[in-house]
């Protein structure tokens, strides 16, 4: 098999793949110095692993012209990929949902904790050697809005109770008058939920407003749920007490982005399902998908 891994980073889960390879099958990463589709038909790509490559209609119809037999998504969000295109090829589509759930869902915790305690505050302070500042806040006894009921977001909720914290969710069955209620209850919200036309701009101006103005704002679900401009506009007016960010509006990200360097923003590389666990777990369903590709077998995790 010709596996073509096409993500901009991540790099440490192609080592896990390809340990578990056969021999015989070979994987080569995307040259970025030239568009992927020319990537695509430099050589015969038999699988090809988006990761956050945006794989679309041209992509697809030219890695079917050198033999395209899936598209194995190693992670759970198939947003970037065009799925109906796919299937108008006959191409399978398949994805790893769960696999980075503690991961993903101990991050989230992790940008709770951080921005609860102010982080880059806390860092400026000890930098100027000031002692027993900035005041934080506890998360104990605090109210957490989880939007996206999936694995990660159920992986967080458990986490959170544990803490002490006081959980409900959000769903896709949520209305938007409830959503907008649900935020005016919420001490800190983690968004969970994939990416599409329900969920873009999700959390905009109106949805901002709804919160309280100490609310922590997580979000390890994709950088468009949340309007960029609205949530620049409200830390500008001083309203919410913390935000953090593991995943952006364009990556990679610009790191001189004034955005980012608010004292009320904690960033992430978008590592949040980046562990040596998650990426052992993801490169068993991509090995085991590309071996039952070759037998012939049914798919594991097929979506299309």
């Amino acid at each position: 098999m010709h596996i073509l891994f096409c993500g901009s980073g991540w790099l440490d889960i192609v080592d896990h793949i390809t340990s578990r390879l056969s021999p015989a099958d070979k994987l080569r990463i995307w040259d970025r110095r030239r568009p992927l589709v020319e990537e695509v038909v430099a050589a015969p790509t038999d699988v090809i692993l988006p990761s956050n490559a945006t794989i679309d209609a041209r992509v697809i119809a030219a890695a079917v012209e050198q033999g395209l037999r899936l598209v194995q998504q190693p992670a759970a969000g198939t947003d970037g990929i065009d799925v109906a295109a796919a299937a108008a090829r006959g191409i399978p589509v398949c994805n790893a949902p769960g696999a980075n759930q503690v991961a993903v869902a101990e991050a989230a915790l992790l940008l709770l904790l951080l921005c609860a305690r102010r982080w880059p505050a806390a860092r400026s302070a000890f930098e100027q050697g000031v002692i027993g500042a900035p005041l934080g806040v506890e998360l104990a006894g605090a109210s957490l809005l989880v939007v996206g009921a999936g694995k990660t977001g159920a992986a967080l909720a458990a986490r959170a109770t544990a803490l002490g914290m006081h959980v409900r969710t959000a769903t896709s069955a949520t209305t938007r008058a409830e959503l907008l209620v649900e935020l005016d209850r919420a001490d800190a919200v983690s968004l969970h939920c994939p990416l599409d036309e329900t969920t873009r701009g999700m959390i905009d101006a109106e949805a901002l407003a709804a919160m309280p103005p100490h609310a922590i704002l997580v979000n390890v679900a994709r950088g468009p749920v949340i309007d960029r401009d609205a949530l620049q506009d409200a830390l500008a007016r001083g309203h919410l007490g913390g935000v953090g960010l593991d995943v952006y509006w364009q990556e990679p990200w610009d790191p001189a982005d004034p955005l980012y360097a608010h004292p009320r923003v904690v960033t992430l590389p978008h590592i949040a399902g980046s562990t040596t666990a998650a990426f052992e777990r993801i490169a068993s369903v991509v090995v085991e998908n590309v071996t039952r590709l070759k037998r012939g077998d049914a798919l594991m995790h097929r979506i299309a």
